[in-house]
């Protein structure tokens, strides 16, 4: 393919915590990079993927879910998710089939209103509706606002997803491909690792727990020799009732966070890992600009 027919572009997904952005990017690229969780507020920070094909480079942009931000971690999450409208070449600015969720997504469309950027509305879930109530979905967000085309998908199934990446790569103006063909994301080892960790509480803990929690990792050790990485890796919690429960019974569930994480892992590095897990106490860290910057969310 000549150069100058090749295609590539960023590409921001926005929308509302928990409608899937994160499962649509890592459907895009055709890899997990992102983690997933049934509960709001799973991504935090900016997260770079890429799809490369003989013919374009898209670099995708997840972002944390916009909403109502109270706080500290959360206006951090918003702002990182705002940042990034007027810098792409595309906006997916993805709702729910089934829910209106009415006040975070007319906060969306007002900022998608101040920015000059081409977006596509992608709809997602449209496994949970019926079609009728599917194209009044449509035409309810295009009477809003004026995108520059839709699509229809399940994030989750991968429906859709060929007919999406087809409209996002009529909309890309031509240019090189910014990074290595083999190139899934720019995110370091270590932040992958954190997340994971994450991933592993959001889905053995309770209601409370996940968003009083913090993943750092305090040592990457790579040993060639024996394929071994050996990580250390710091849960921090806010209040030490929130310690207990991530430690559970005699270790019980900090044995099967380390367990779940390692295995994930293991697949991210293509190593064995020998993981180690301490949980420490930062009182009110959400609150706290300079915890917030110590954990990357600043």
């Amino acid at each position: 393919m000549a150069e100058s027919l090749f295609k590539s572009g960023f590409v921001s997904i926005i929308g509302a915590p928990n409608v899937g952005k994160s499962t649509l990017l890592n459907q895009l690229v055709g890899e997990k990079i992102a983690i997933t969780s049934p509960k709001p507020q799973t991504t935090r920070n900016r997260l770079l993927g890429v799809k490369t094909t003989p013919n374009y480079q898209m670099i995708f942009l997840d972002t944390p879910g916009i909403h109502q931000a109270r706080g500290g971690l959360n206006l951090a999450m918003v702002s990182t998710a705002l940042a990034t409208l007027a810098t792409v070449d595309l906006i997916l600015f993805m709702v729910e089939a089934h829910s209106p969720r009415t006040q975070d997504n007319l906060q969306i469309i007002e900022s998608l209103r101040r920015v000059r950027t081409s977006t596509l509305l992608v709809v997602n879930k449209i496994d949970l509706v019926q079609e009728a109530s599917l194209k009044h979905r449509v035409e309810h967000f295009e009477s809003l606002y004026q995108p520059t085309g839709s699509s229809c998908i399940s994030a989750v199934y991968g429906t859709g997803i060929e007919d999406l990446l087809a409209q996002i790569a009529t909309l890309l103006p031509n240019g090189p491909a910014y990074y290595p063909e083999d190139t899934l994301t720019d995110l370091p080892e270590r932040f992958l690792c954190a997340e994971i960790i994450r991933e592993k509480i959001l889905h053995l803990t309770s209601e409370e727990i996940p968003y009083a929690v913090a993943v750092t990792i305090g040592s990457f050790k790579e040993d060639d020799e024996k394929n071994l990485v050996r990580i250390q890796a710091d849960i921090h919690v806010e209040r030490s009732s929130q310690k207990g429960i991530i430690i559970g019974s005699r270790g019980s569930m900090l044995r099967e966070i380390g367990k779940q994480a390692r295995l994930d892992m293991e697949k991210l590095l293509g190593a064995k890992v020998f993981l180690d897990l301490w949980v420490r106490i930062q009182k009110k860290w959400r609150k706290d600009p300079r915890a917030l910057r110590e954990f990357g969310y600043r």
